[in-house]
């Protein structure tokens, strides 16, 4: 369901009457600017080359970056759990878990005793509750830009922000083929997704690994605002 706009003419009738002049209707195109340098930058780079970026990019903002094949994907998140000393977890409610080979893997991680739980929409502000509760959060990425180490979130119902931003450690899961250049191009994937679907997510969340706060005396503090500790995983999925 797509939201209504309200008193849209009346609106940019206003503007036009402020700018003291008619309002144009016809003949409005977009502009194509000379120069676009937000091309450019790592323009042509192939796959391997930004993972290699967004690896050194990980080395500077405090993220543990970890490589792995799909098969071998149970096996790094094992450990990276048990390194994050995660008893309490909790997901999101992503078809991509059973895709990727999880589903397994947490049947039996609850039968080690630790605490699992996908978001559930049914279950309201209890979700929240749980999440501020665990050890750990996991999502997988939607994009993931290389410049700057961010992953990018899409939520939905069976995707809550708490899940990245409430526990005290958080972990993405990132398909390789999904990390790009830098904002420009996830700024146009977005893009495309608005004019495809004809509608947007509620929200969309940029992360780049934990939360550091630095105050007047540039002392840096990590987890002042959520998650201590992030970690991204690579998978290869082509």
């Amino acid at each position: 369901m797509t939201g209504t706009v309200q008193n849209k003419e009346k609106f940019l009738n206003q503007i036009a009457k402020s700018l003291g002049r008619k309002r144009r209707k016809t003949g409005v195109e977009r502009p194509v600017w000379k120069k676009q340098p937000q091309y450019e930058v790592f323009k042509g780079e192939t796959q391997e080359q930004l993972v290699e970026r967004l690896k050194e990019q990980c080395k500077r903002i405090h993220t543990r970056f970890e490589q792995t094949t799909l098969e071998n994907l149970p096996i790094m998140l094992g450990d990276i759990i048990e390194d994050f000393e995660g008893k309490r977890i909790v997901n999101w409610k992503d078809e991509r878990f059973e895709q990727y080979g999880l589903s397994s893997f947490f049947e039996g991680l609850e039968h080690e005793g630790k605490s699992i739980h996908f978001w559930d929409v049914e279950k309201g502000r209890a979700n929240i509750e749980i999440a501020e509760k665990a050890d750990i959060g996991i999502t997988f990425s939607d994009m993931t830009l290389a410049e700057s180490g961010t992953v990018v979130l899409l939520s939905d119902s069976n995707k809550g922000r708490s899940v990245s931003l409430l526990p005290t450690s958080y972990i993405a899961i990132i398909p390789k083929s999904t990390i790009v250049p830098r904002m420009t191009q996830a700024a146009s994937k977005l893009h495309e997704l608005a004019l495809e679907d004809g509608r947007f997510p509620s929200c969309v969340n940029f992360i780049s690994g934990p939360s550091n706060s630095a105050d007047i005396e540039m002392n840096l503090v990590v987890g002042v605002h959520g998650p201590v500790r992030a970690c991204y995983i690579v998978v290869e999925d082509q």
